[in-house]
């Protein structure tokens, strides 16, 4: 997961691979409102999730969140049961 917070904006959660190639971000570059993917230099704008580096329409996939206090809660969607083996 990748929690970001624009310059002006609104706290923002991102899963944390970006969708070209689905690498990890676990080293991305922040530069202003720049997420820079370190694998392929693709960047995001921090705020929108949209490429703003190559004229394609991959965007960084957003979870819902919400702040309750001194926690941020991030809804990342149902958790898949794990399957036994017959």
């Amino acid at each position: 997961m990748l929690l970001v917070w624009p310059t002006g904006g609104e706290l923002k959660a991102y899963r944390g691979r970006c969708p070209h190639g689905d690498m990890p971000l676990n080293d991305a570059i922040f530069k202003e409102q720049i997420i820079t993917c370190p694998h392929h230099q693709w960047g995001f704008d921090c705020a929108s999730g949209k490429c703003v580096t190559h004229l394609v329409r991959n965007t960084l996939h957003p979870y819902a969140l919400r702040v309750e206090g001194d926690e941020i809660q991030v809804d990342v969607g149902p958790i898949k049961a794990a399957h036994s083996p017959a």
